[in-house]
């Protein structure tokens, strides 16, 4: 097996975040979330994530924090204590201005049209939502009903995102995801009709019984679909993290080999087709405003993926959700019982999370650097070319996955698909619980 095939089966982050979610500590709770808000100045805008952990049925391959709601009781009661939740930050914050919405799952729409539009009111009464440029939902495509989407247009949403991650149906089949093509379709030509027209699609390799084919027929008709924006990802088989994927036949899973290769196929079908790439795993039309941040040098990485956004401040609203301060990084409870308790408590349900030290910030900066753009140049007086990483950095530049010029560290874009290793060397973490993380490809 080739030593390139070796690295690619090693367990690194995603680095969404640096430090990574693994590493955040208990010590971070509600009374510290609560004085790093109350810090932020008032004149700062911040983004907003909306995490809703239910789904109408629950998909086999799914790592998420998810839920099938059976009844309508809790998600009642699961928008109220978003609404709680909301007027707890607010209360400890003096900004107001939203640039950015983002509801996230799950399935948010899981809630109902209602829920969105009251939630949404909420907001408008504590923040000023005016000048909110982006306002997306994550939805199945199998539950976009005609009602659904007059409330999303409505209420302003201007970018939705598909998981649609295969087309092929003995995949679907396998993966616990029956979603045919026409479905897809008439999600998107209702949503099309009623005036959304960013889209977002999620695509998978590695899934049980796929194969290239599978991939190429997928991207073609995922195109025909007019995305503006399309995500490849790896599937990562993690039954420990996941009972779920437990069934799963490891046996119906491609091999390493199998999984570069689909990969490789899928990303050169997107380049034929005119999708530009953008960091590890996200591909956009030239047009497209995340390709331009890529060209213009204003590319970041978070907990969404790839974003334009440029706001220091993430608050995340919901069971499990992650925010970000200039301070550091916060989770809620992942459980819904334990984030009820905390919420009922007129507690913040902050479980978790991590204060940035200056290393933190310096390492940080320069895995984004890599996940964005491939490259970063070391600053002179850092310590972050330490031993450690000087051999990690030997290692891959010998295989033709970096190029090490002193402070100046290159990403082949041959290499792109393997960034995460190259990232991974600035990681002063990862030692510590690598077993973790899923593999490269």
């Amino acid at each position: 097996m080739s030593r390139r095939f070796l690295f690619a089966e090693q367990k690194v982050p995603r680095y969404t975040s640096y430090p990574t979610a693994p590493h955040f500590q208990a010590k971070v709770g509600p009374t510290i979330y609560s004085d790093w808000l109350s810090q932020i100045p008032a004149d700062a805008t911040l983004s907003l994530y909306v995490h809703v952990p239910f789904c109408t049925s629950l998909c086999i391959y799914c790592g998420c924090h998810t839920q099938v709601a059976r009844r309508k009781d809790p998600l009642r009661e699961y928008v109220s204590l978003l609404g709680r939740e909301l007027e707890l930050v607010m209360q400890r914050t003096s900004v107001r201005k939203i640039a950015r919405i983002h509801w996230g799952g799950g399935t948010p729409s899981a809630i109902g049209g209602a829920a969105l539009a009251e939630i949404m009111e909420q907001l408008a009464r504590l923040a000023d939502i005016t000048a909110v440029r982006e306002h997306a939902i994550e939805l199945d495509p199998r539950h976009v009903r005609p009602e659904l989407v007059h409330t999303l247009a409505a209420l302003g949403i201007n970018r939705v995102s598909l998981g649609v991650q295969t087309f092929a149906a003995h995949v679907q089949a396998a993966m616990g995801r029956v979603q045919p093509f026409a479905t897809v379709r008439r999600a998107i030509d209702r949503l099309r009709q009623a005036g959304i027209d960013n889209f977002n699609f999620d695509l998978m390799y590695g899934l049980p019984r796929q194969t290239t084919t599978d991939l190429r027929e997928t991207i073609d008709l995922a195109v025909g679909l007019n995305p503006q924006r399309l995500a490849l990802f790896g599937y990562a088989h993690v039954p420990w993290f996941r009972p779920r994927q437990r069934l799963i036949n490891e046996a119906d899973l491609p091999g390493v080999t199998e999984r570069f290769d689909q990969m490789n196929t899928a990303r050169q079908h997107l380049y034929r087709h005119g999708f530009e790439p953008i960091g590890l795993d996200h591909f956009a039309l030239p047009s497209d405003e995340l390709a331009v941040a890529a060209r213009e040098h204003r590319l970041h990485r978070n907990f969404q993926g790839y974003t334009d956004d440029g706001s220091a401040v993430l608050i995340g609203l919901g069971s499990s959700s992650i925010g970000r301060v200039p301070q550091g990084f916060v989770q809620n409870a992942a459980d819904v019982v334990e984030y009820t308790r905390r919420i009922t408590s007129n507690q913040l349900a902050t479980v978790r999370g991590i204060a940035l030290t200056d290393d933190d910030r310096a390492r940080g900066k320069v895995i984004e650097e890599l996940m964005c753009y491939l490259r970063t140049n070391l600053p002179p007086s850092s310590n972050l070319l330490d031993a450690p990483a000087q051999e990690t950095l030997a290692a891959l530049q010998h295989e033709g996955l970096v190029h090490h010029d002193g402070r100046l560290i290159i990403v082949p874009e041959t290499a792109r698909p393997l960034v995460r290793l190259v990232a991974a060397a600035f990681d002063a973490y990862l030692p510590n619980n690598a077993a973790r993380h899923s593999a490269a490809v």
